[in-house]
């Protein structure tokens, strides 16, 4: 597909090692999210919809929508999945009343942003229970990619990350946000399931 994003080729790799990174970060996501019976899901930074995809075919919920400041990757999204609700917007300004969705998921994310604070502040805003939040686990990501040969000259560290967390650093970054549910570490990321600190 011209102009394709970084995630749209992560996404579609036909790479044996990438695809069982992808599938089990995805097994780990899919196991948290369908036990919080949520009925309305946003995914905030959503890409081209892979994740709001696989749970459409999940069922795990009765709304989907997702929000990503790619124009490009919406509308690729839109081509791939166009049952799917996909929008484009700004994760520090969010278009949503308080509270306006039962779980907010925010995937590969927050470790691109300058603020990343702000943003998690906003994305409490708009969650009416949940927040799942994923980041590299550092610095177990940036090895992996050094060993397979990614990101050589950068000592294996992707040129848009701007953030780095250990599970102990994004815990206490979360945390002190919100209430804190569950930890995983499906390699070579950190996900965290958290709840309004009100409920």
């Amino acid at each position: 597909m011209n102009n394709a994003t970084d995630n749209f080729k992560k996404h579609t790799s036909k790479n044996f090692l990438q695809r069982w990174l992808i599938n089990n970060f995805y097994d780990v996501l899919i196991s948290i999210v369908t036990k919080l019976n949520s009925e309305s899901i946003l995914d905030v930074g959503c890409g081209e919809g892979f994740t709001l995809s696989l749970l459409a075919k999940k069922n795990v919920d009765k709304t989907l929508e997702g929000i990503d400041s790619s124009v490009v990757a919406i509308n690729i999204g839109k081509t791939l999945f166009p049952k799917i609700s996909l929008k484009t917007g700004d994760i520090y300004n969010l278009p949503y009343e308080h509270d306006s969705f039962e779980l907010v998921i925010c995937s590969e994310v927050l470790e691109h942003l300058e603020d990343p604070g702000r943003a998690l502040q906003e994305l409490k805003r708009v969650s009416k229970k949940y927040c799942l939040f994923s980041v590299p686990n550092e610095p177990i990501f940036r090895l992996a990619n050094f060993f397979r040969g990614k990101n050589i000259s950068r000592w294996g560290n992707d040129i848009e990350h701007i953030n780095h967390w250990s599970i102990h650093e994004f815990s206490d970054f979360i945390g002190g946000k919100l209430k804190i549910l569950e930890k995983r570490l499906p390699f070579p990321w950190i996900m965290v399931l958290a709840k309004k600190n009100n409920l």
